[in-house]
C-alpha cells in the first residue's frame, strides 16, 4: 500500500508558472513532476565515504631538488 503526504512547500511565483506550463506540456501533475525532480535530485547525491588513509613509506630523501631543473638534469645526465 502506498502512502502519500500532503505538505506546504513556498515556491517562487516564476517557478510555479514553470512547472505549471511543464506539467500542462506533459500531461502530468505538477505533484507528479515534483516528486520525479525531488527523487531523481535524491538518486544523485553521492554519499560520502571515509577512504582508508593513503600507505606512506620512508624513501630516504631525495638526490636533487625537484623545483631546481639544472640539478635535476645534471642528475639525468649522469645516469
Amino acid at each position: 500500500m502506498v502512502f502519500h503526504m500532503k505538505t506546504t512547500l513556498n515556491i517562487s511565483d516564476v517557478i510555479m508558472k514553470r512547472l505549471k506550463e511543464e506539467a500542462a506540456r506533459q500531461g502530468k501533475t505538477m505533484s507528479e513532476l515534483v516528486e520525479a525532480a525531488l527523487r531523481a535530485f535524491l538518486a544523485n547525491q553521492r554519499k560520502e565515504v571515509k577512504l582508508p588513509p593513503l600507505p606512506s613509506f620512508e624513501s630516504g630523501g631525495s638526490f636533487v631538488d625537484p623545483s631546481d631543473r639544472k640539478s635535476v638534469y645534471d642528475l639525468m645526465e649522469q645516469l
